[in-house]
């Protein structure tokens, strides 16, 4: 027993430094630490008793009935450590995704029921002891309990690591492998020399090894990151904010640039030479909304509010617009505009049909900047297999051309391609960039082709979903421009600047419409209360005192109302249509007011057909 007195003691030591050290810090509440807690605690009282049992073996004569006592406490002890110690291999062993909570209560509860029969037989069971001179030792059926379920509980722990070496990381099991190893070195000794007892110290450096192996990461750290996280999310909503601000803010004033600039273009009165001067301001400011609209979709992709929409949608409608947009576009450039559209592509898909036009619109505008002359081609085709239909866009000009160490460079926000060709052309640098972020989210393909010098070709490549049973109608192709049958309609403006109204004014004047204005939700409310007749209302939402969204709300508890409500806005950031459709509105127009989009909404609504 003497010679073991010394390594009983160092591991005292260790394990009291151990002690301090673990329990002065702040610890997660998981299994493993819990677990691992016990093992301190455990180990501690354990080199206590070990060093008791010194004092009172070597006494024996004198406190026979001490010496029993602390003797068995010390074997409990020994299956005690054991049991925790295997119940820690179970904890870092077990699949943590499948059923971890059941199968861990499951083990435990075997291990704990096994080991508590074990206590019991080592109180019950007798204990001898064996003196030569110099040494003395205890032996007999209640410690070959408690070592036999020890060596037990060792081959199970080997037994789980051999099963999981593979999906657990190695560090992880460095404390069963030194308890392999020093554990059989110290039955090894004790079976030449029993009085030398070893497996204390062994358990004290097995527990202190696991300390630098256990999953415990440092709290201050973590609740810094928290802080951070929730800052983050703040700036996030913060930003959200200010990107509605100062899109409503900056469409304001393009509304009565564009919408004036329109109107003044339809005047027959206004000389042609001035009218040159017209299509530049309209032309400004339709490059100006185009760098709005990039800033804002890069800022919602950024923060992660860029959402994909599915629904269902007309194909032939999509392309139709697609068609006219870009011959628009064209305006006056010797450019012959090729389509080519699969005819099997079936008339109703499912997908998010304003981000894939946004796609389409992309390239083909960047077909056309770059493209003096020649031909543009604009080509769909597709896979069809099952329910999924494949979408294979092209769009292949005969423009400028692309280096190929430039076009790793296409999809970097706000990188443009340093060419002299490009000097005179106007634009951010984001419609590539948005569009490989777009098509990722939709979880399709963008490839890059070019000869410089002769052309480039752009392919995406989405699937959308073909829909058999469609819910949504079909529309007949024609021509939205113009507007006919419109007879006796009256249109309720709202809006708290009157530049706004102005505008609308104007515009809804060239369709012959009636229209009364009025510069807040309360004048609103009181018209319809005083039993003002009207066909449309078109409602500006950001309004001070009451938002064109409680206004409606207020509009709907009126009984009998039932006039078409059209959210007329400059809040146009992404899925904004969507959140006015789910406030009750029954339709979206955005500033600066589109032509078609604005014939659209009246041919729906106001139309006497």
């Amino acid at each position: 027993m003497k010679g073991g007195t010394f390594f009983t003691l160092t591991s005292l030591f260790y394990i009291c430094l151990l002690t301090i050290v673990y329990f002065s810090k702040r610890r997660l509440k998981t299994p493993e630490n819990i677990i691992f807690s016990l093992l301190i605690l455990t180990n501690l009282v354990g080199v206590v008793l070990a060093i008791m049992c010194y004092f009172t073996i070597t006494n024996i004569a004198i406190m026979p009935k001490i010496n029993t006592f602390v003797s068995k406490a010390y074997l409990f002890y020994l299956l005690t450590w054991i049991t925790l110690f295997t119940e820690y291999i179970v904890v870092i062993s077990l699949d943590k995704r499948k059923d971890y909570a059941k199968k861990r209560l499951r083990l435990y509860s075997i291990l704990t029921i096994i080991s508590i029969i074990g206590g019991i037989a080592v109180i019950i069971l007798p204990l001898y002891y064996n003196s030569t001179p110099g040494s003395i030792y205890s032996y007999g059926p209640a410690a070959n309990v408690a070592f036999g379920l020890g060596f037990a509980y060792a081959a199970l722990c080997v037994i789980f690591m051999l099963l999981n070496l593979k999906t657990v990381k190695k560090h992880k099991y460095l404390p069963l492998f030194a308890f392999i190893v020093f554990g059989t070195a110290s039955a090894l000794i004790q079976k030449v020399n029993p009085a030398l007892l070893l497996i204390t110290a062994t358990e004290t450096f097995v527990t202190f090894l696991m300390y630098f192996t256990i999953e415990n990461p440092d709290l201050k750290m973590i609740e810094q990151l928290n802080i951070a996280r929730d800052s983050a999310e703040k700036a996030n909503a913060a930003k959200t904010d200010f990107l509605s601000n100062m899109s409503h803010e900056i469409r304001t004033p393009l509304n009565a640039i564009v919408g004036f600039s329109n109107l003044l273009l339809d005047d027959k009165s206004i000389p042609d030479s001035s009218k040159d001067s017209i299509k530049d301001i309209v032309l400004a400011s339709e490059n100006l909304l185009e760098i709005v609209n990039g800033i804002l979709d890069i800022s919602k992709i950024e923060a992660n509010k860029l959402e994909i929409v599915n629904n269902e949608y007309d194909f032939n409608k999509f392309t139709n617009e697609l068609i006219v947009l870009s011959k628009g576009r064209l305006g006056e450039k010797p450019i012959d505009f090729k389509v080519n559209i699969d005819s099997s592509i079936p008339p109703v898909l499912y997908g998010d049909v304003q981000r894939l036009k946004q796609i389409c619109v992309n390239i083909l505008t960047n077909a056309i900047k770059y493209t003096k002359n020649g031909w543009i081609e604009f080509k769909i085709s597709s896979v069809q297999k099952d329910d999924v239909c494949r979408l294979i866009i092209s769009v292949e000009d005969t423009g400028i051309g692309i280096k190929n160490e430039n076009i790793d460079k296409l999809f970097n926000k706000f990188e443009r391609i340093d060419l002299e060709e490009n000097v005179t052309i106007e634009g951010t640098g984001l419609g590539l960039a948005i569009t490989k972020k777009l098509v990722d989210l939709m979880n399709g393909k963008i490839v890059v082709q070019s000869v410089f010098g002769k052309g480039s070709k752009f392919t995406v490549c989405v699937d959308q979903k073909i829909v058999s049973n469609p819910t949504i109608k079909l529309e007949e192709t024609r021509n939205l421009t113009p507007v006919i049958n419109i007879i006796n309609k009256t249109v309720l403006l709202v809006d708290d600047n009157k530049i706004n109204l102005k505008v609308a004014e104007k515009l809804l004047d060239n369709y012959g419409i009636k229209t009364e204005s009025v510069d807040s939700g309360f004048a609103c409310i009181e018209k319809i209360q005083s039993g003002n007749k009207y066909d449309l209302i078109l409602l500006d939402d950001m309004m001070p005192k009451m938002s064109g969204v409680e206004t409606l709300k207020k509009l709907k508890e009126i009984n009998g109302f039932n006039i078409k409500v059209v959210a007329l806005t400059a809040n146009a950031l992404t899925g904004m249509k969507e959140k006015y459709l789910s406030e009750g509105f029954d339709d979206y127009l955005a500033k600066p007011i589109n032509k078609d989009e604005l014939n659209k909404v009246i041919n729906k609504y106001l139309n006497n057909d």
